[in-house]
């Protein structure tokens, strides 16, 4: 009990920076989005997908897939690691779900909300995230990046392709050095030039039904 307490500490030592320039929203990590949803919850779920608008997304577009393999999704469109990182508790822990799978990243290299880009603070917070779900009983599994080489919201950014892979390095090497699972989206949609091809997504950013049926192509395996 007195290291999940830490763990809980030290998260929120890491986005509390953040979180005190925030003053246009009271509630900067959103915590109350999905408070009626988790009380609803009756059923223990095998998996919640976490993460930022492509999880959202995900959920809406194709909500068959998550209710025939009891999934519940809790992705908030435009947030950060350091914002999903705080709904750790009420969003998947609360929830007791056997597999979080986190997917998240891509709004860090965006600098949402207006921050200049670290990668290695958005991975440590994904870090935090795996932290706290082992010492709940809960198996992380990761995701790396999809292959987005341009923000559209963000069009003065420059390499985001460069940063995208960077971040999938280091996310990889993690996860291999503490033998968490990993989903290798960025392999599975990169086209010869290492981008997304457009007959997954019309921004390079947000998947089309066509690439969130390639997704669960790649996550069902891993959640057997």
């Amino acid at each position: 009990m007195m290291r999940i307490k830490k763990l809980f500490v030290a998260a929120l030592l890491l986005v509390a920076p953040l979180a005190l320039t925030a003053q246009e929203n009271t509630d900067w990590a959103n915590t109350s989005k999905y408070v009626q949803a988790n009380a609803e919850v009756t059923v223990r779920p095998r998996a919640v997908l976490f993460g930022d608008s492509i999880t959202e997304g995900w959920a809406k577009k194709d909500p068959d897939f998550f209710t025939a393999n009891n999934y519940i999704g809790r992705g908030i469109s435009g947030q950060t690691t350091s914002q999903i990182l705080v709904r750790m508790q009420q969003d998947v822990v609360s929830l007791r779900p056997k597999y979080v799978v986190i997917l998240c990243g891509i709004n860090d290299i965006a600098q949402n909300p207006g921050h200049a880009v670290n990668i290695e603070a958005a991975v440590a917070s994904i870090k935090s995230m795996c932290d706290i779900a082992k010492a709940h009983k809960i198996k992380p599994v990761l995701c790396t990046l999809l292959p987005s080489y341009k923000i559209r919201w963000r069009k003065y950014l420059g390499n985001v392709l460069g940063q995208v892979q960077e971040f999938n390095r280091q996310l990889k090497d993690y996860a291999r050095s503490n033998h968490i699972k990993l989903v290798d989206y960025y392999a599975a949609f990169a086209d010869d030039k290492g981008r997304m091809p457009e007959k997954y997504s019309s921004d390079t950013v947000h998947p089309n039904l066509d690439g969130y049926k390639l997704m669960e192509e790649c996550i069902l395996p891993v959640l057997k």
